[in-house]
């Protein structure tokens, strides 16, 4: 394979090819996404012996390389120059045969494994080398990183010199197998950063592992032969494509491919960043924690050790650490174990791990023996790492908000007892504590149930006053009532106006009988009515759908005409829209808005009820059963039916023309916007000569008012109007 050719996997989700980093001219052998825009390497043969271009033209850095299967030498690399030395080898060699069947082929894996394999007559025998055996900077789905203890072979991540050279650089990542197994990043072969140990089901430094572990699935094995991690993707279909890759700058990050905004998203992501990630930041024996020691320097000795060097600890320098307090000894009468909660247990690479252990074993295990300085553990039956105990000094603890294991340390008998004591008098502010929040707690609730109480006494006799007026009246209209009780009963307090019992209202007009009904107005019906002393009253009973309250019922009983026209007042403010629904303009129904055109909206409709002789409030047509009156004349105007608008006594006359003319004229004034309308004044002239009329526009069609039940809110009836109206208010000086 030249270069400039590309090797695919089967569902072409990697390629094999020849690359040059950004800002660079040098080639490079390396596998990457195929069907991501932007080339991301995740794999790279030569990464420190890169072929030189031929041509010094920086455009022009191709053409030079050979990629090669050889049987002697396996996978190889050559630079155009010089092809008898290779820049690069597999170094495999495959087996001898009788009949010279055996062949070496290269393929690149779905998984962006590169595997050269043994074939005898095109059937696949072994793999003789993987790609995935040497990684790079970064580890793929079902690529391990651990030691195999049969082949030697030990799996890392090594990052890159920087974004232009995919060279080795300074930061490894790796497992470090020597006791229980842990994950460490090193910066030139010391310790950096430390992940944290293998805690059976999870790694014990992951700050975010509930959202970590939900998008991946870990396999760990650790045996005699193998101390190997592995991970695979969930099924998301979201997220098909993820990796975990060191970065050139020492830091871990798992990544995910977002298609839909074409980038990848960083889900987590492990470094020194603040001082506690730092490796032994507080130095053997020390513990750091955010949660206590706020501002720059957060460490502290452990329980039974004191600073090594005030003087450095006064400058914020931590890592000389913690020694034994002087003048103690452990491994004598009275000493025991103190427990640290919520830390990343200490470096496990020099800690004994027994999993067949049980806690309270561990702990028997570790009083035993005078060397341990502690011990924790988790039970391993419920997927826990057993007992682990260790045996010199504690490095690189640090305590986490929620998360972490309970780390028990030695101390001597006195430092128990000042624990004890400490923990004795937690205890007790604890149980104050507690009792003050039940106290409370039960204030709360005893108000809270009085104030229940209270609330259905009163919702009690809001319900048997609304009962007895629907028993009074025959009707059910008030369950939805516009007339608030909260409102009568203000209303009762304080005003001056007598107040009569519904009793006493329903004997005095027989129980609202027909027979003493004297009429009916927009808001409602009129009774005579007789009360006891024998005194005539005039009852009205308020419409449901009137929209007037106590204030405005009390008015009309107030009202002194003489008063109000006797003086210089021209309007009373009502936040109330006053009028007979079906001959209020649209602007003015919705939203309170009133004027000069108006009174021309009212017009056109009663024009319409005298040329069709119907009635617009009320009116329902088979056809059209969604519309009302002004509705219907529209649809048959639109139609051409303008006959069938006219009603029977008109259609016959001789003055058709006429007619059509005072529909169309009744149309304009109906239109849905005031500003298309005629004023009055155009309206008379209209009707007294024979110019021309403009065609109208569509009218508005407000909703059919319902008697039932329904919320209006929810109807998908009639449509919206929009008015341009202004509303102009005349004051007073």
């Amino acid at each position: 394979m030249r270069d400039g050719d590309v090797l695919l996997s089967s569902t072409k989700i990697f390629a094999l090819g020849f690359f040059s980093p950004p800002n660079s001219r040098n080639r490079y052998v390396g596998v990457w996404y195929y069907k991501i825009p932007n080339q991301t390497i995740v794999w790279v043969a030569n990464r420190d012996h890169p072929i030189i271009p031929v041509t010094d033209n920086i455009n022009d850095a191709s053409g030079t390389g050979l990629v090669a299967v050889h049987r002697d030498g396996g996978l190889v690399i050559y630079d155009g120059k010089d092809q008898n030395t290779p820049l690069w080898s597999a170094n495999v060699s495959a087996s001898s045969s009788p009949n010279n069947s055996m062949t070496l082929t290269a393929k690149l894996l779905d998984t962006g494994n590169l595997v050269l394999l043994e074939e005898d007559n095109g059937v696949s025998q072994r793999v003789l080398w993987q790609g995935f055996d040497y990684p790079s900077n970064t580890i793929l789905p079902s690529m391990k990183i651990g030691l195999n203890r049969r082949s030697g072979l030990n799996r890392f991540l090594t990052s890159w010199k920087s974004q232009d050279n995919p060279g080795t650089g300074n930061y490894t990542y790796r497992i470090d197998s020597s006791s229980l197994p842990q994950l460490i990043i090193y910066k030139d072969g010391v310790p950096l950063w430390r992940q944290g140990s293998w805690l059976g089901q999870r790694w014990g430094g992951i700050l975010d592992d509930s959202a970590f572990l939900g998008i991946f699935n870990y396999s760990f094995e650790n045996n005699p032969d193998e101390t190997s991690m592995m991970y695979s993707n969930t099924k998301d279909p979201i997220f098909l494509l993820s990796r975990i890759m060191l970065r050139e700058s020492g830091i871990i990050v798992s990544m995910l491919w977002n298609d839909r905004q074409n980038q990848w998203k960083t889900i987590w992501s492990g470094s020194p960043g603040e001082k506690c990630e730092k490796y032994g930041n507080c130095g053997p024996n020390g513990n750091c924690d955010p949660y206590s020691h706020f501002g720059d320097f957060q460490c502290g000795c452990l329980p039974g050790f004191e600073t090594m060097s005030d003087y450095e600890w006064r400058y914020f320098n931590g890592s000389g650490g913690c020694v034994r307090r002087r003048g103690t000894f452990t491994c004598r009468n009275g000493e025991g174990f103190v427990k640290v909660e919520r830390v990343k247990i200490p470096d496990s690479s020099s800690a004994r791990v027994n999993m067949s252990l049980s806690f309270k074993a561990c702990k028997k295990e570790c009083s035993r023996d005078c060397s341990c300085m502690a011990y924790t553990g988790e039970n391993k039956a419920k997927g826990g790492i057993g007992c682990v105990t260790w045996h010199g000094d504690l490095m690189d603890t640090r305590t986490y908000s929620d998360l972490g294991l309970d780390l028990y340390v030695r101390v001597d008998a006195i430092t128990l007892g000042e624990y004890a004591k400490k923990s004795n008098g937690s205890l007790r502010k604890k149980g104050k504590i507690a009792i003050s929040l039940v106290a409370v707690l039960l204030l709360v609730v005893f108000f809270w149930f009085w104030y229940c109480m209270v609330r259905r006494k009163e919702k009690g006799k809001q319900r048997q006053h609304i009962f007895a007026l629907r028993l009074a009246t025959g009707s059910a209209y008030l369950e939805d009532s516009s007339v608030d009780v909260d409102e009568i009963d203000e209303s009762r307090i304080n005003s001056e106006l007598p107040f009569f019992d519904l009793p006493t209202i329903a004997a005095a007009t027989n129980n609202f009988s027909v027979a003493n009904k004297l009429g009916k107005g927009g808001f409602g019906s009129v009774y005579k009515g007789v009360l006891y002393n024998g005194k005539e009253v005039a009852v009205k009973r308020l419409s449901k759908h009137s929209g007037q309250g106590v204030e405005e019922f009390k008015n009309e009983i107030i009202l002194a005409w003489q008063e109000i026209f006797g003086r210089d007042q021209n309007e009373a403010s009502t936040n109330r829209v006053v009028g007979t629904y079906g001959y209020m303009s649209p602007e003015y129904a919705m939203e309170g808005l009133f004027s000069v055109k108006s009174d021309v909206y009212s017009f056109g409709v009663l024009q319409l009820e005298i040329i069709t002789g119907r009635k617009n409030s009320g009116y329902y047509h088979e056809k059209y059963p969604d519309s009302n009156l002004v509705g219907h004349v529209w649809n048959l105007w639109r139609e051409g039916k303008v006959l069938e608008i006219v009603d029977s006594s008109l259609a016959q006359s001789n003055h058709v023309n006429e007619v059509v003319r005072c529909i169309q004229i009744a149309l304009l004034c109906v239109q849905e916007y005031a500003t298309d309308r005629p004023t009055m004044s155009a309206v008379v002239s209209m009707l007294g000569n024979d110019t021309e009329v403009p065609s109208p526009k569509q009218p508005a069609f407000l909703l059919k008012r319902s008697y039932n039940n329904v919320d209006p809110s929810t109807s998908n009836e009639g449509a919206n109007s929009i008015n341009d109206v202004t509303c102009t208010q005349v004051e007073a000086r």
